[in-house]
């Protein structure tokens, strides 16, 4: 089965999809991730289960571009005790109940002292929020407002049972090798831990779609990485400094699991083939979606997009991170994320792999003047059916624009059709000897 002609979209409408990417998701929804430790090793094998995937472990100390590799995060429990032995807080009901890289705390402290060490949400009280400390030693629990409230001023057992030690960042990579050098990079963050939209959703969604490409003879190469935000992107680019000149194409992907939306941020190239391709795509999609220009902050496309690389990746999303109640709370739960909402996600993300190997320019074998179409047969030669008026006018225009330098993606947008019609056509006009492919 060839790419081109049955495309990733075409084995269905995203159902059969969005229930096995909702499957995975609930999956490794409970695994305590972070930016490394055993939580990521664990995710990656079960994501390794559906693909064959390359894992790497990079050392503690090892220098990524301005950045270094840092120690490694284990967490075994943690938990506050009042005085009657009654745990207030239980990292084994949320793992967000921790800050993640707490150090390891073991004392007993007055009530007052221990506020200094949690963080809540006032405006959101029934919430508990998920916060993160890298880069600075430090420790605390995150907990509801209405919660704390409710604490006695009174001692208070406090356990993190955690170790920072040297150790190893891991990130997953899959590779399908198509009939180009000529890279897509699809890209996802695996740092996080129980939130359901940021970014199981993206880690699963991203494992059907590999499990769905390798089945196929694709054009380009598909290179999938399942890496840490911010510290793994930059360690895979130092890594891969001596390829990224392959990677004609890119998305991060994340937040794909809810309804709204959705949502596509520019590469800082700003007019890149993946833009126009998504941006195309969303357009004929029936969708209300919101595009964004590029800016410096937000997921792993800024480390994509650094100046010294400013690869063309983009960032696809439903609902925009930052901009929904849920975001990096205890409520963004597998109740947030629904299969068809990430079939969806699917679908639109494969026309938009569909397009970027579909696209290509060709040269109209009789330029002068309009050929004669009648006596070829190719009037109602495609559809005959409500498509056959947009399937003859897609003829017009791309014969008219088929001097070489206009690709069949610029020609859908000049015509304002659905690529899918202007590649169906493309191919039946190269059957009958009116096209000849950009060699």
């Amino acid at each position: 089965m060839t790419h081109q002609e049955d495309g990733v979209s075409a084995a269905d409408d995203g159902t059969s999809s969005g229930a096995k990417i909702f499957a995975l998701a609930q999956k490794i929804y409970p695994i305590c991730r972070s930016i490394t430790g055993n939580g990521v090793r664990q995710t990656l094998r079960e994501i390794g289960a559906h693909i064959s995937l390359d894992v790497h472990e990079v050392p503690t100390g090892t220098p990524v571009l301005d950045w270094v590799v840092p120690r490694e995060w284990n967490i075994r429990d943690a938990y506050i005790k009042d005085p009657r032995g009654r745990k207030v807080v239980d990292f084994n009901e949320s793992n967000l109940h921790v800050m993640s890289y707490s150090v390891p705390v073991r004392r007993t402290m007055l009530l007052d002292e221990l506020k200094s060490h949690i963080f809540t949400l006032p405006d959101q009280p029934d919430l508990v929020p998920y916060r993160t400390s890298y880069y600075q030693e430090n420790w605390a629990f995150c907990m509801a407002h209405r919660q704390l409230e409710q604490l006695r001023d009174d001692s208070y057992e406090v356990v993190i049972d955690s170790t920072l030690a040297d150790g190893h960042l891991t990130y997953g990579e899959y590779f399908h090798r198509g009939e180009s050098d000529d890279e897509v990079l699809l890209s996802a963050h695996v740092c996080h831990p129980s939130l359901a939209n940021d970014n199981c959703s993206g880690l699963a969604l991203l494992a059907e779609l590999a499990s769905r490409i390798s089945q196929m003879r694709t054009r380009y190469s598909y290179r999938f990485l399942f890496a840490p935000g911010t510290i793994g992107a930059i360690t895979w680019l130092a890594r891969n400094e001596h390829r990224v000149s392959h990677i004609k194409h890119g998305l991060v992907v994340s937040m794909v699991g809810d309804g709204a939306g959705p949502t596509y941020k520019k590469s800082r190239q700003g007019d890149a083939e993946i833009d126009r391709a998504m941006l195309h795509t969303l357009q004929h999609s029936k969708l209300t979606p919101t595009i964004l220009a590029f800016s410096p902050y937000g997921y792993d496309e800024r480390q994509y997009c650094s100046p010294g690389f400013n690869l063309p990746v983009g960032l696809f999303q439903r609902s925009r991170f930052g901009a929904i109640p849920q975001y990096h709370t205890s409520a963004d739960d597998l109740s947030f994320i629904r299969p068809e909402h990430l079939g969806e996600s699917f679908r639109i993300i494969s026309e938009v792999i569909d397009l970027l190997e579909g696209n290509r320019s060709y040269y109209n074998t009789s330029p002068k003047g309009e050929p004669q179409l009648g006596r070829r047969g190719l009037y109602g030669a495609i559809g005959g059916d409500k498509d056959a008026a947009a399937a003859n006018m897609a003829m017009l225009w791309i014969l008219n624009l088929s001097d070489g330098h206009h690709s069949l993606l610029d020609i859908a947008r000049r015509a304002d059709l659905p690529f899918p019609v202007i590649l169906k056509t493309a191919k039946v006009l190269e059957r009958h000897g009116l096209l000849a492919p950009v060699r």
